[in-house]
């Protein structure tokens, strides 16, 4: 089958899981013998085509990437979609399919699809009616919440990476027929390539237990509610550091607040790294916080158990599906609860055998989250698309 993969980020150009995930999906289609090209954008190249392991990826042209301002941000989605179609336009027919990721390629996927006529297939990774709790009725909210209700109710096919986003996506936008197929990890790509003692001791020392926290630095995950419940696990363990890994537009605030509290002396903001490093800091972290208030899926706590790091997670979202009720693999604290998460924390990094048994189960459980696995599940909707099995598009 020859597919079409439009997204706006793909490696080297990672601005989240999203890039990781198209890579990781396009590169196994290509094993499974399909022919996959991908539409993205250039990164402040100039237009170009390459192969990247066996996937053909064509890059557009790029603008000055807008930073801080919503409305230019907008305009330059509404560029890089127009840029999109007109390459997309020169790609020669033969394909089987269009799949584009996210709201921010919408407008050129679906023009590419309905001018060859072919199927339109959407995953849905994550919303804006998530990200911010509800509130989409001003601007800007409100205009990219709109977008995604007709790209989701004019697609021919949606996937979702949880069961739980299936049914946000059924109650947010009235669809029905969504595929869950959840997100994949593949372990080799986990190694440490720094060396971890030096790493360590950069943060922490040997005495120490060093609490590792990773993401975009916004509200909806949950950040604030980790530096609110650090005074309280200090006071009860003792020597406890903390290491926020990523960059966004809480960053400023989030600082605020650890100094506000007292954390600085406890604690660094290292910023955005690279997968690289990233990998060995689960690998020296005695304990990864994941207190998302909405998460789609979870990708962080799949790494951060793939690495051999125990894990502790809200009870919340897709986080539900990756870290499973019972404490086997990871814990799970009361979402919103700073007390909950604190009485958890400290449960986990007191007990060695409690940590112990959670890296050895979580070892196992990973391997359900296999590539190869998303891959097939993908390629099938993709067949079934394909031969007119079509969900029938929701309307209005």
């Amino acid at each position: 089958m020859r597919v079409l993969i439009v997204s706006w980020e793909y490696p080297p150009i990672v601005e989240g899981g999203l890039a990781r995930h198209v890579r990781k999906l396009s590169e196994q289609l290509v094993r499974d013998g399909h022919d996959v090209h991908v539409l993205t954008r250039g990164g402040g190249r100039l237009a170009s085509e390459e192969d990247r392991h066996g996937v053909t990826v064509h890059r557009v042209r790029e603008p000055d990437f807008p930073k801080d301002d919503l409305d230019a941000f907008i305009a330059w989605v509404d560029r890089m979609n127009a840029d999109m179609l007109a390459a997309g336009a020169e790609l020669g027919g033969g394909f089987d399919l269009v799949h584009s990721h996210d709201w921010l390629v919408a407008t050129a996927a679906r023009r590419l699809a309905r001018r060859r006529r072919v199927p339109w297939l959407v995953t849905v990774h994550a919303t804006e009616y998530g990200r911010h709790q509800g509130w989409v009725d001003k601007h800007p909210q409100s205009h990219i919440h709109a977008v995604e209700r007709r790209m989701v109710r004019a697609a021919d096919g949606v996937i979702t990476c949880s069961h739980y986003m299936r049914g946000h996506v059924r109650d947010v936008f009235g669809a029905d027929g969504v595929t869950v197929i959840p997100n994949g990890i593949d372990p080799t790509d986990l190694q440490p390539v720094a060396d971890l003692p030096r790493l360590r001791a950069r943060f922490a020392e040997p005495e120490d237990k060093l609490i590792l926290l990773v993401g975009r630095l916004v509200y909806e995950k949950g950040f604030h509610l980790a530096l609110d419940a650090l005074p309280g696990l200090i006071r009860r363990v003792g020597r406890v550091r903390f290491l926020i890994a990523g960059s966004g537009t809480a960053e400023a605030e989030l600082k605020e607040q650890a100094e506000r509290l007292g954390l600085m002396e406890h604690g660094t903001f290292i910023g955005w790294t690279g997968d690289d490093v990233l990998h060995s800091l689960y690998r020296i972290a005695d304990l990864c916080l994941v207190p998302s208030l909405y998460e789609p899926f979870g990708l962080v706590a799949l790494e951060a158990m793939a690495s051999g790091c125990p894990t502790i997670v809200a009870d919340t979202g897709g986080l539900r599906e990756v870290v499973p009720a019972g404490g086997r693999v990871g814990l799970r604290f009361r979402a919103r609860s700073t007390r909950s998460l604190e009485r958890m924390a400290h449960q986990l990094l007191t007990s060695d055998e409690l940590r112990e048994r959670l890296v050895a189960e979580a070892s196992e459980h990973v391997l359900r989250f296999d590539w190869a696995d998303v891959a097939r599940q993908t390629a099938a909707v993709y067949e079934a698309l394909s031969a007119g099995r079509r969900r029938a598009p929701t309307r209005g």
